[in-house]
């Protein structure tokens, strides 16, 4: 295939690159991926009772909220983009959810000590926000990127973006604690992924504009070539994969 034709290929990667909701199933097949250490759906169940109030943060499209059967009318979600935040109005609310808009840096939209689990899985957070809407003896469940994921592409790129290499485990811990929390479980994941064709990850860094801002084919052709002689080479292009879990109490 000569560089124009990969050109052609990698922008029209480019151009189906749109996330309605929380969707990778366009890398089936095309991504192996370490599996984490623990399952965060087992971890959620673990502590939600039928009784239980629950906010999602960021939900997406509210995949992974329905997926817990939770009565509907106990579930209130926050989304932050606008496309995800009509299809949660179109698709949750008519169920009996609660949806709201939010965003970074702002408070979240609903009252004092009105949750008994906040849960966040790859969703920013304020913590001292999260625990002004949580009961006392609440839980927050979080699981999150963490700084390292993907460090070297994204130097090798340029690293505009998720400039937070701080951000982890032992990080987290500690301002957890100081915000009055106690500590249930943690956990923290480094594992090495495989891209198997540079037309995938295209996809991925046109999706994730957080981790790769202003990312175009064009803009970075050269670069995607070297990419992709190693893809050739080796078979795959690596990728660190960096996770960390914290499910917190909020202290009575």
């Amino acid at each position: 295939m000569t560089p124009e034709e990969k050109r052609a290929l990698w922008k029209a990667e480019e151009a189906s690159a749109e996330m309605i909701g929380w969707d990778f199933s366009h890398l089936d097949g095309r991504l192996i991926e370490k599996t984490l250490p623990w399952d965060y759906k087992a971890k959620v169940l673990d502590f939600l009772k039928p009784e239980s109030h629950v906010l999602d943060m960021g939900t997406g499209g509210g995949e992974f909220l329905l997926s817990l059967r939770h009565p509907f009318r106990q579930t209130s979600v926050t989304e932050g983009w606008g496309p995800n935040f009509e299809l949660c109005k179109k698709k949750l609310e008519p169920l009996g959810i609660t949806v709201r808009q939010s965003f970074d840096n702002e408070p979240i939209p609903y009252g004092d000590a009105e949750f008994d689990i906040v849960l966040n899985h790859y969703e920013s957070y304020d913590i001292n926000e999260v625990r002004r809407v949580l009961k006392p003896g609440g839980y927050f469940i979080t699981q999150q990127v963490g700084g390292s994921n993907g460090l070297a592409l994204r130097k090798f790129f340029g690293d505009g973006g998720l400039d937070m290499p701080d951000f982890n485990l032992e990080n987290e811990v500690p301002r957890f604690q100081k915000a009055g929390f106690s500590i249930n479980y943690k956990n923290q994941f480094y594992g090495d992924d495989k891209y198997l064709d540079t037309g995938a990850f295209v996809w991925y860094m046109k999706v994730i504009p957080w981790e790769f801002p202003d990312f175009s084919v064009d803009k970075e052709f050269e670069k995607l070539l070297k990419l992709d002689a190693l893809c050739e080479k080796q078979g795959y292009i690596p990728h660190t994969q960096h996770r960390f879990i914290i499910i917190a109490r909020k202290r009575k």
